[in-house]
């Protein structure tokens, strides 16, 4: 209600004088008075008894005898079981130095969580379209990655798949794209980061300023991992989602002041070591130690962007994920 309460009138009252809001309003008493009148504990016990039992389709959803939670369905293509907790062991495995990345990327300044991870339409040609198309699903049934968040096949393969996008390693070309090393073949990242997975390669990106600004989607630092990123290398950070990518275990590292990926002449066929991880601490100075294609090697000192002791331990569990089951299943 828009009035004004005690400048705009309702109306008139039967003596012809008009009638404000504060005229009608209860008073905070009335209506405390209302609602004791009005509820009672049975009524929460009756509606709220039975909450953990769903309705009848809750109570169809088949489910593992073993099991507290529903089975997924190999066969969808909205939710699928994510791979986040995969091999997981109770204790934490010890975290290493990155060593051998290739550049996934090279991407300029205010790079947002939608360049990460678009949430509209998925386009036919592109790796989440065929992944659809495989599984005989139509195009105008695709919808969009915003629909499909549930099915991390279709969202990684969406990370940095919109398509305005650029890659500096692969120049007049838009969407996603980059070279694979040390082949030289122009592919969709995707495929890239797939190829380099099962070979074994980490993976660093590259950006500018303002990288992740815009709303904090949490797709895109969960597809940055999922693609076998292990470190973001870049002028300035979108506060939340430098958060989120540490809360994923990728390292958020910052150039130091006067220089960016320009002024080191990165052109994506380099190879990249990140030294100083096995002594994670907050803020501390990394060493990157760029391997150029022509033999030359050159050291750079970066800032790591680990800001607190608990994210610290999110890193060292391989993300918040891990750290809280981890500590759900102790307290268990």
């Amino acid at each position: 209600m828009n009035a004004d309460i005690t400048k705009d009138p309702l109306g008139t009252g039967s003596n012809g004088q008009p009638v404000y809001l504060k005229d009608v309003w209860p008073s905070n008493k009335e209506i405390a008075d209302t609602v004791a009148a009005s509820l009672n504990r049975e009524q929460f016990v009756h509606r709220y008894s039975g909450v953990t039992k769903g309705d009848k389709h809750w109570q169809a959803i088949q489910v593992d005898a073993e099991s507290e939670t529903y089975k997924w369905s190999d066969s969808s293509t909205y939710v699928r079981n994510p791979p986040y907790f995969t091999d997981i062991t109770m204790e934490p495995k010890p975290v290493h130095d990155i060593v051998g990345a290739r550049v996934l990327g090279l991407l300029g300044d205010s790079i947002t969580t939608d360049h990460i991870s678009p949430a509209g339409s998925i386009k036919k040609s592109s790796p989440a379209g065929e992944y659809l198309g495989e599984r005989q699903i139509l195009q105008k049934d695709f919808n969009s990655y915003g629909s499909r968040r549930g099915n991390h096949e279709v969202m990684m393969r969406g990370t940095f798949a919109n398509i305005r996008i650029r890659n500096e390693m692969v120049p007049g070309i838009e969407g996603g794209m980059t070279k694979h090393e040390p082949s030289g073949e122009v592919m969709p990242i995707y495929d890239a980061a797939m190829r380099y997975q099962k070979d074994g390669v980490p993976l660093v990106m590259f950006g500018g300023k303002e990288y992740g600004t815009g709303s904090s989607r949490d797709w895109a630092a969960k597809g940055t991992v999922l693609l076998g990123v292990k470190a973001v290398v870049v002028e300035s950070f979108e506060r939340i989602h430098r958060s989120n990518l540490v809360g994923m275990g990728v390292l958020p590292l910052l150039f130091p002041a006067g220089m960016d990926r320009k002024t080191l002449a990165l052109k994506g066929d380099e190879i990249i070591d990140i030294l100083g991880v096995d002594d994670l601490s907050p803020g501390m100075t990394m060493q990157m130690v760029v391997h150029r294609a022509d033999g030359s090697v050159d050291k750079v000192d970066l800032r790591c962007r680990v800001d607190t002791v608990d994210e610290v331990a999110y890193y060292r569990h391989g993300g918040i994920l891990q750290y809280v089951l981890r500590g759900m299943a102790t307290a268990a």
